[in-house]
């Protein structure tokens, strides 16, 4: 009762305290660029960028270029060997390391500095759906965040491992005794036998807040109705809360909402190893709150203009309604100028609202997996060399709520000549893709999604569809992989499936 009193106060206060930055976002994210740029003037990149000089976020652009990891990847392996005040001042505290580009997995900096953002983000959301329910009943039962292990790597100089693991070290005292599942349970790798304890260990409990993303919140809620029979609003009767965010939480919307069997208040986030920007913080509206006084500067690139070398790089005080942007980010770890590959469109001004509209490249992240197209088109290369055939052009796209059994990657293939053997041209290339991508090995042995199908289409299906798209010829090439189904609806629509 004491808890449930002291969470509604601090509430109240926090929420108070957030209009400030909230009205005063433009000057907010001025201010916080300088100081950032303060108090990395004697670090190497400091030196190199004579951040000293800088006293405007105009000279900060002139200096600074846009950064993604392969331009600071010099700088991380310095940081890696034990070096000091390389990006930031001192050393991190972590690395989060994320699926890899060509060159292997990345290792995002975490400091001293930016560790309480990523906390602090998830305590004012929370703090914001208590102001505005009036009410503190999710501190009455058990709250559970399924995420990664929250075991380090503490071979290298710098502990590492998953953000979300990082995290779970990291919830505070008061909510100890909410928190699920077990240390123990929270530690083991492998996902099938975790989701298997958690079920175990929650499905006889009071639970009022339940977070993840929206495939192991799937597969979660499957598993629990498989034990007990009950959909998930009623085997919890006191659930009110589920947090989601890392992938679009749409498609997943009918079959979550399936699963509970009641009405149940859905929060979005938007976070990442470089940040935590952005949160629902109106239960009426499922747009975004941008986060501009939470150790992040932002940048914005016109995607019109995205990767041109004379881009217009827009503060928060130039952009537009309605429009599509890359989001660039400089925060207090290190990373400067920094292309995260996401894009977000603005809603609202006042305050900042955005939703996340994309990613600046094609890829397939419908469960987490962040697969890139370097990784499909070596996979298919190896798969032909070992299982001779002729392949005229293919795209990937995910299955997410099939008939029947698991969802699954399926690969939209247009053959000149076909492999003797389907079934193994199949298994090997799927074999080539999880070598490839630790998220995607994480979620096929994890039983999360099947291998994948192959489904082969007409000659000439990918002409008929560029030509519907006003593409055909030139240089317009068909993405080989995507995040929704437009172009596998097509196939069907059209009658361009053979199998």
């Amino acid at each position: 009762m004491l808890k449930k009193v002291i969470a509604k106060i601090w509430a109240n206060k926090h929420v108070k305290k957030s209009s400030y930055w909230k009205n005063n976002s433009v000057d907010c994210q001025g201010k916080l660029l300088m100081d950032l740029i303060r108090s990395a003037e004697h670090t190497v990149f400091g030196k190199k960028h004579n951040f000293k000089s800088i006293n405007s976020i105009q000279e900060y652009q002139q200096n600074v270029p846009i950064s993604n990891y392969e331009s600071i990847k010099n700088y991380i392996e310095e940081i890696k060997q034990g070096k000091l005040d390389v990006l930031w001042k001192g050393k991190p505290l972590y690395f989060a390391k994320t699926s890899g580009t060509t060159s292997g997995a990345k290792y995002i900096p975490l400091s001293k500095e930016s560790m309480p953002f990523h906390i602090g983000g998830i305590k004012s959301m929370l703090f914001h759906y208590i102001h505005q329910t009036k009410k503190a009943t999710i501190l009455d039962g058990k709250m559970i965040f399924v995420q990664g292990s929250p075991e380090l790597d503490f071979s290298e100089k710098i502990p590492t491992g998953r953000l979300s693991g990082i995290v779970a070290h990291y919830v505070p005292k008061y909510l100890q005794k909410n928190r699920l599942p077990s240390w123990k349970t929270n530690c083991i790798e492998d996902w099938e036998t975790k989701v298997d304890e958690i079920v175990n260990e929650t499905y006889n409990q009071n639970m009022t807040a339940i977070g993840g993303i929206p495939p192991w919140l799937v597969m979660y809620f499957e598993k629990l109705i498989e034990k007990t029979g009950k959909k998930i609003g009623y085997l919890f009767p006191n659930l009110e809360l589920i947090i989601t965010g890392g992938v679009n939480y749409e498609p997943y919307r009918q079959k979550i909402e399936e699963l509970l069997g009641r009405k149940i208040q859905i929060l979005q986030t938007f976070p990442a190893s470089e940040g935590f920007f952005a949160y629902q913080d109106d239960l009426n509206s499922e747009n975004l709150l941008l986060l501009t006084n939470h150790g992040i500067f932002y940048e914005f690139i016109p995607m019109e203009q995205y990767g041109k070398p004379d881009a217009q790089r827009l503060t928060l005080k130039e952009v537009e309604l309605d429009k599509d942007y890359a989001l660039i980010l400089t925060n207090n770890a290190g990373l400067w100028s920094y292309d995260i590959g996401d894009t977000v469109r603005f809603v609202s001004k006042k305050p900042y609202r955005i939703v996340v509209s994309g990613r600046t490249k094609h890829f397939t992240s419908a469960f987490g997996e962040h697969v890139i197209a370097y990784e499909v088109e070596q996979a298919i290369k190896e798969t032909v060399e070992k299982f001779p055939c002729l392949i005229t052009e293919f795209t990937l796209a995910p299955q997410i709520n099939p008939t029947q059994g698991l969802p699954y990657h399926q690969w939209f293939i247009e053959f000149e000549k076909q492999p003797k053997n389907l079934e193994q041209f199949a298994e090997f290339l799927d074999a080539s893709m999880r070598q490839k991508n630790t998220y995607y090995e994480d979620l096929i042995s994890g039983n999360i999604l099947k291998p994948l199908v192959i489904t082969i289409v007409k000659k000439g299906a990918f002409n008929e569809y560029m030509k519907s798209q006003g593409k055909l010829g030139g240089q317009n090439k068909c993405p080989r992989l995507s995040n929704d189904r437009k172009i596998a609806d097509f196939f069907y629509k059209e009658g361009l499936i053979v199998n």
